[in-house]
């Protein structure tokens, strides 16, 4: 695995997240992240290896390998900024407390099976996309 790679551990049977997981593929212009789901082996070992506590995360976790992790509202602006152009702008929502992001974002995370959907298996990725999963 490349060490220069930031790592997306994301739920797997998410349609949500299956869809953001599509969006930053094709919007990742410089090849900066890989994905692994958090119900697989590799998500597994990055979340035991951080001492995660996925009752409180259990939707996106974003590692910078070496170092740090970002979970929740941070992980979803950190992964936004590294888009360039306009995507930059997002620093203005890291300006907000994060107790206030994150009540946002676990808002949606608690409702995105209801709203989404979700999948009864984790998501196969096509033949052209395998490189970018560690799964």
């Amino acid at each position: 695995m490349d060490k220069n790679k930031k790592i997306i551990l994301f739920d797997g049977v998410c349609n949500l997240c299956n869809s953001s997981v599509q969006f930053i593929i094709k919007n990742d212009k410089k090849d900066n992240f890989r994905f692994a789901t958090l119900q697989g082996e590799i998500g597994q070992k990055f979340i035991s290896e951080r001492n995660i506590d996925q009752q409180k995360t259990d939707s996106i976790i974003l590692i910078e390998p070496g170092i740090a992790y970002y979970t929740k509202s941070s992980a979803a602006l950190k992964i936004g900024k590294c888009f360039g152009g306009a995507w930059k702008l997002l620093w203005v929502f890291e300006q907000l407390p994060v107790s206030i992001r994150d009540f946002v974002y676990d808002y949606i995370a608690k409702n995105r099976y209801k709203w989404f959907g979700q999948k009864n298996e984790c998501m196969i990725p096509t033949p052209e996309l395998k490189s970018k999963f560690l799964d």
